[in-house]
């Protein structure tokens, strides 16, 4: 009977991977069937469009007064005309029918890859008993109130837990805050407040091989998005005290500076220095972006990631743990936290024309993706402004980033929402070989624990 089931599995995998291909294939047929010469010529309007929309966006970025405000026209101009152009040739239905077919060959085809039997890895977690003295710092401006508006004070105190609760209209050192408790006893660390406090507060727990709790009261919380940890009450997270697993994740590092997300370099490193970045992201860095997209202001960079060479990039991201680049529904997550691996994200464009290609290319050349154990970054000039979990920093070049792995024990509770189990990456030169297939296909059925 097993035997029989794997078989009907496999035939079904076999027969995904021929959908997924037939649906691409249909999905960029369509339009030459449907119109003959005017389809072809109404496809390539389309992709002539794709690629004006990507450079009216770079020059949107890299140019002020009335030329940007050309380009921003252009931007909303060139994929409305060529909608325009399908409707009057009565083609419109065909964009949609492309669109669904597409969406159908992705899911068709990440269903084949699916049911191979390979299964994502998942982080091991350790039974340890509850913490005795628990230290807990928060921020009550973080993520606009959260502090107050879920109790957390009084909720944790009601758990034993010894409360800071941080005064916003003074700065509070809180590293010196936290070695404070560890040096009176406490046997567990943790912080409701943005990422770059989190990981001021994660390395003191990692020095002292402690346990951190991550209470997601952050605005974005992108740290305990890749724990698995519910992010829309954060209250929840309290219960890690009581019921609660610890997992071994990795720490970065720029210069003994600790993130638990990424350090910036280039741009958004630059833009963050502006006063006014806080109160308008968007004002800010449109105000910045001209003079550091086109090279007239701010460091030239050179990356160097275990041998590879990056030069020139206009930005540089330094992840603890790779980002995944290639499902824009998983875009900014991290499958693991413990690889030991840095990602380094760098991207290079000098005109318009590249811009179209970071767009339309599958492998632009200005874009670099990679991971290593080991980044320098250095630059022309003595220091580098540097984007450290959102945090503004200067630091002297060049900047050593480095990955301690499982360094941090973070305790997480028992029940919570996880992470979103990631789809596989679409390979099609797999779905082929499984489409091509005859016999049984798939891997054996297995799972990994890390």
């Amino acid at each position: 009977m097993g035997s029989a089931m794997a078989e009907r599995d496999h035939r079904r995998q076999r027969w995904a991977a021929r959908g997924a291909l037939a649906a691409v294939a249909l999905a960029a047929l369509l339009p030459i069937v449907s119109g003959g010469l005017k389809g072809l010529l109404l496809l390539l309007a389309g992709l002539v469009g794709l690629a004006l929309t990507a450079a009216a966006l770079w020059w949107v970025l890299s140019r002020r007064g009335p030329a940007r405000m050309a380009a921003a026209v252009l931007a909303v101009v060139a994929p409305v005309g060529v909608i325009t152009l399908f409707a009057a040739a009565n083609l419109i239905w065909v964009v949609f029918a492309s669109l669904l077919l597409w969406c159908l060959a992705v899911w068709s085809g990440r269903y084949a890859l699916r049911s191979t039997g390979l299964r994502p890895m998942r982080v091991k977690e350790y039974r340890t008993p509850p913490p005795q003295r628990p230290f807990i710092l928060l921020n009550p401006r973080s993520g606009g109130g959260k502090v107050g508006k879920f109790s957390l004070k009084e909720k944790a105190e009601e758990l034993g837990a010894q409360v800071v609760l941080l005064d916003p209209d003074h700065h509070q050192d809180v590293t010196a805050l936290a070695k404070a408790a560890v040096a009176d006893g406490a046997d567990l660390l943790g912080v409701a407040g943005g990422d770059g406090t989190q990981a001021m507060v994660a390395a003191v727990a990692a020095e002292h091989g402690l346990p951190f709790l991550v209470i997601s009261a952050g605005t974005r919380n992108h740290f305990a998005m890749d724990l698995g940890l519910d992010r829309d009450d954060p209250s929840t997270c309290l219960d890690a005290l009581t019921d609660g697993v610890e997992l071994r994740v990795d720490l970065g590092f720029a210069d003994g500076r600790p993130f638990v997300n990424n350090a910036s370099f280039g741009v958004y490193g630059a833009v963050v220095q502006s006063p006014g970045y806080r109160d308008d992201k968007v004002g800010a860095a449109l105000e910045r972006l001209p003079e550091l997209l086109t090279r007239q202001s701010g460091p030239r960079l050179t990356a160097s990631a275990d041998g590879t060479t990056i030069a020139d990039p206009q930005a540089v991201l330094v992840s603890n743990n790779a980002y995944r680049m290639d499902d824009p529904f998983g875009f900014g997550r991290r499958e693991r936290l413990n690889s030991g691996k840095l990602g380094v994200l760098a991207v290079r464009v000098d005109s318009a024309v590249e811009a179209a290609e970071l767009l339309l290319s599958p492998r632009p050349e200005g874009l670099t993706v990679l991971t290593a154990q080991h980044v320098v970054v250095d630059a022309d000039e003595p220091h580098l402004e540097v984007g450290l979990d959102g945090e503004a920093l200067t630091l002297p070049a060049p900047v050593h980033c480095r990955i301690a792995r499982r360094a941090l024990r973070v305790r997480v509770p028992r029940n919570r929402p996880g992470v979103p189990e990631a789809p596989p990456r679409l390979d099609w030169r797999r779905l082929r070989k499984l489409a091509a297939a005859v016999g049984r296909t798939a891997a054996p059925a297995r799972s990994r624990r890390s």
